[in-house]
């Protein structure tokens, strides 16, 4: 009772209070949702959401990191990369531009069919490679030329940004993603919990 107690609490969905028993904390989400806290792919999120989605794979090619998109993303300078930029369309709309790069030395054999599906489910369940850990900065930025060509911004000019860096369970950078997200239909949700130092 106490595991599942706690794996509740990590969760956000209820807090222990010493002597007193549980409180609940769960409240169901007014809107689509996705978790900055954890790892979930898009195809995670919008099958949890009940969402009707489709990819659109925009651009698809390989590179190599120069000194200055090293010095951004983290990558060496020089490592082969896959620049894939994905339109996320939910319920008929394009409201999410993910600028993905992946290294291709680590994630061979990408396809466009595979980046329309899941990266992530193919690394994990075709390459057996580990998951393991994301570095996220969430920023407000202004729209560029790129997000009024492939996102339904309406009015809007600015979006939810997050930028992340995800690394295998080597400890080895294998992704870098920008996720560009029109702001009207999306709250990003994550529990905190202070730690006494």
């Amino acid at each position: 009772m106490r595991r599942a107690i706690a794996g509740l609490a990590a969760r956000g969905y209820v807090q222990p209070i010493r002597g007193k028993g549980v409180r609940i904390l769960y409240r169901k989400a007014q809107q689509s949702e996705f978790s900055i806290g954890g790892i979930e792919t898009f195809k995670e999120s919008a099958a949890r959401n009940h969402l009707q989605t489709e990819t659109r794979v925009v651009r698809f090619e390989q590179i190599a990191a120069d000194e200055t998109l090293a010095a951004r993303t983290g990558f060496p300078v020089n490592a082969p990369l896959w620049r894939i930029w994905r339109q996320r369309i939910l319920d008929g709309r394009a409201l999410i531009l993910d600028k993905n790069l992946f290294r291709a030395d680590l994630v061979p054999g990408l396809t466009l069919a595979i980046a329309e599906d899941s990266i992530y489910e193919y690394i994990e369940q075709t390459l057996h490679r580990t998951i393991q850990t994301s570095k996220r900065r969430m920023t407000v930025e202004r729209a560029t030329h790129d997000d009024e060509r492939y996102l339904d911004l309406g009015d809007y000019n600015c979006l939810a940004v997050i930028e992340s860096q995800t690394f295998d369970a080597d400890g080895i950078q294998i992704e870098w993603t920008q996720s560009r997200h029109h702001p009207e239909r999306f709250a990003f949700e994550d529990t905190a919990t202070r730690r006494h130092v």
